[in-house]
């Protein structure tokens, strides 16, 4: 999954949803995975268990699959 770097539109690659801080070498920013459900627009939360990572949504009070979520990068 590629994702772009608000600041500077960058290629940053990332490895999945795992990996919550990045940093843009073109133009030193310091981002962070942003996850929204795919839904509601509702701010996802990464629930991390043994090895496992889920992501739920409060407002729709249920677990969103990896691939329904919205991902970009946001300023630190």
């Amino acid at each position: 999954m590629a994702l772009t770097c608000p600041k500077c539109g960058h290629e940053i690659e990332s490895n999945g949803i795992q990996k919550q801080h990045y940093h843009c070498d073109a133009c030193s920013s310091d981002l962070k995975l942003d996850l929204l459900c795919g839904q509601c627009g509702f701010q996802l939360e990464l629930l991390q268990a043994c090895g496992a990572a889920n992501l739920w949504c409060v407002k729709c009070n249920e677990l969103k699959s990896k691939s329904s979520a919205i991902y970009s990068l946001i300023e630190e």
